[in-house]
């Protein structure tokens, strides 16, 4: 039986605009009004994951499986923008975050996703 995934949405601190170059060139249409968001997707419970992000998981091999922008800026989930989205497919999963990020651009939040 396959995997089921989950979408899910960060909020992160406003600062990761000011202080990451790589975020910034990635918004160009940050107007500073919205939030800086992350969203990613999980075969764990979003919880799970997003602690894993906080405390710079890696798997037994050493590789690291988080994301260094959620380590240092993430404040918490934001169940409001996603816990309608689901359960899905990784292929759908894939395809619904890719759809979230330009929708959550498009409405002028900041956003990095992985």
């Amino acid at each position: 039986m396959p995997t089921v995934h989950t979408v899910y949405v960060i909020e992160l601190a406003r600062k990761v605009y000011t202080e990451d170059r790589k975020f910034r060139e990635a918004n160009p249409q940050y107007n500073g009004v919205l939030e800086c968001l992350y969203v990613g997707q999980t075969g764990k419970d979003p919880k799970e994951r997003f602690m894993q992000h906080k405390t710079g998981y890696r798997n037994a091999k050493g590789q690291k499986l988080s994301s260094n922008i959620v380590e240092k800026y993430g404040k918490y989930l934001r169940p409001s923008l996603y816990q309608d989205i689901g359960p899905l497919s990784r292929k759908e999963a894939l395809e619904v975050e890719k759809g979230l990020v330009m929708e959550f651009r498009k409405k002028g939040y900041a956003v990095w996703f992985g």
